[in-house]
């Protein structure tokens, strides 16, 4: 039995990577357009919130400024609150003064 085991090992592969996951969590930044900070690999810091994503980029909306279309393999991380813009509090201070 333990040799078996040692052959299952052998011939397992790296795991694929794709759980789905991150399409399922971009979606659901992108519907609740939730501020983030995006870190790029050369250490920058963009701000805004993720308008469309697909397997390869992401278009970050920016307000002020110009938006980007980002190579995901560029991306070091996303973290939720970005400092750009708080996109549904100023609406909400727009339609209340």
């Amino acid at each position: 039995m333990a040799t078996n085991m040692a052959t299952k090992k052998r011939h397992k592969g790296p795991p694929t990577g794709e759980t789905g996951q991150e399409a399922l969590y971009l979606k659901s930044l992108s519907d609740r357009q939730v501020p983030v900070a995006i870190k790029l690999r050369d250490g920058e810091v963009v701000n805004g919130w993720i308008e469309y994503f697909d397997d390869m980029m992401l278009r970050l909306t920016r307000e002020g400024k110009p938006n980007l279309f980002i190579y995901k393999s560029q991306i070091r991380t996303i973290t939720e609150g970005g400092a750009s813009g708080l996109r549904r509090n100023a609406n909400r201070e727009e339609s209340a003064g």
